[in-house]
């Protein structure tokens, strides 16, 4: 794949506007409704689907299959994210009209470590063409744990990366707005919000161990991995919003992602034996994905899933929390959770 150098500041320039247009359209704190979540998710994948499309006219249809797959793929790994996020959310009772502004710089964050490990792993490859199969004996590992620990859940309460932060700055109990640092007693604290942030980034780390991986078990070009990756992250807030309110209903999708992983991983390994056809592969995940949300629907219809509930509490085990829904929890509310929750 011949990518000419315009190509590379083109694609950020087009993902620092859409940024940016986010960021200015969000400027005031708000709750985001499932009308605006919806709009803007429509918008993202539009978005992204139109790249795969400029792909297709410049490079033709095998990469423009290959784009599609990585795009897929770490579309539907970020719902599995969206699992995690409400936890965090829930854990910290941030308030709705917050979540937002973290999830934004999230996102960012995510853009710039997922650069870095899609530089990293194509500079392995490049170098060691056996790192493929390591990288796929690796996902279906992953894919057999996640099967048989899917019910497991995260304790934020119990986080590394939050007592680290705690060792490193002081932390206020209460939030300040949408404020990540403030000045008490004439020094420089944290809030709970920047304590939000830092676990939403430890977990797209570590997220990223897995997805990307898997998008070079159906592409090796860096430029199509990076913009599979890039436009698929860009729509995870807007989907967060759309899909939290719905996390009680996916009770099979972590199956489903269990056997994506493994079936990206067993392509890998397949290489020097069987070449997949990209649209093939593309087709079974497509498939697993479908069957795992139709079933997952088709179950906690008939009533065999959790009963949903209108506003998160706290995530006891095996819960999963909605996010808030009336966006107006008061510092004073915010304040009294943190500490119950974080022993203080």
């Amino acid at each position: 794949m011949n990518v000419a150098l315009w190509a590379w500041p083109a694609v950020l320039g087009v993902i620092a506007a859409m940024l940016a247009i986010d960021l200015f359209t969000h400027r005031h704190a708000h709750v985001i409704g499932m009308r605006e979540a919806a709009l803007w998710s429509a918008i993202w994948v539009c978005l992204g689907l139109a790249f795969g499309a400029a792909v297709w006219w410049w490079w033709g249809a095998e990469y423009a299959g290959q784009y599609y797959a990585g795009y897929v793929i770490e579309k539907s790994l970020a719902v599995d994210n969206i699992f995690v996020f409400a936890i965090i959310f829930g854990h910290f009772a941030v308030p709705a009209r917050y979540q937002h502004h973290v999830l934004f710089y999230g996102v960012l964050g995510a853009l710039l470590f997922r650069g870095v490990f899609i530089a990293a792993g194509s500079a392995l490859i490049a170098s060691f063409s056996w790192v493929l199969y390591v990288f796929g004996a690796f996902l279906v590992l992953t894919g057999v744990r996640l099967a048989l620990h899917r019910g497991q859940t995260v304790d934020p309460a119990r986080s590394r990366t939050l007592r680290l932060l705690r060792r490193l700055v002081p932390v206020t109990d209460d939030y300040h707005g949408q404020r990540f640092w403030v000045r008490q007693a004439g020094r420089r604290a944290a809030t709970p919000l920047l304590s939000v942030l830092a676990l939403v980034e430890v977990t797209d780390i570590v997220f990223a161990v897995d997805s990307i991986p898997a998008i070079f078990a159906v592409t090796t070009e860096p430029f199509l991995v990076f913009t599979s990756n890039a436009f698929a992250i860009l729509g995870l807030r807007a989907m967060y919003f759309l899909l939290a309110g719905l996390m009680h209903r996916f009770v099979h999708l972590k199956l489903g992602l269990a056997l994506v992983l493994v079936w990206v991983g067993v392509k890998m390994l397949l290489l020097d034996v069987y070449k997949i056809s990209t649209w093939v592969s593309l087709a079974v995940v497509a498939a697993i994905l479908a069957t795992a949300v139709i079933a997952s629907w088709l179950t906690t219809r008939q009533g065999a899933g959790p009963a949903p509930t209108s506003r998160p509490a706290v995530p006891a085990a095996g819960d999963r929390p909605a996010s808030e829904g009336d966006g107006e929890s008061p510092p004073t509310r915010a304040q009294a959770a943190h500490k119950r929750r974080s022993g203080s």
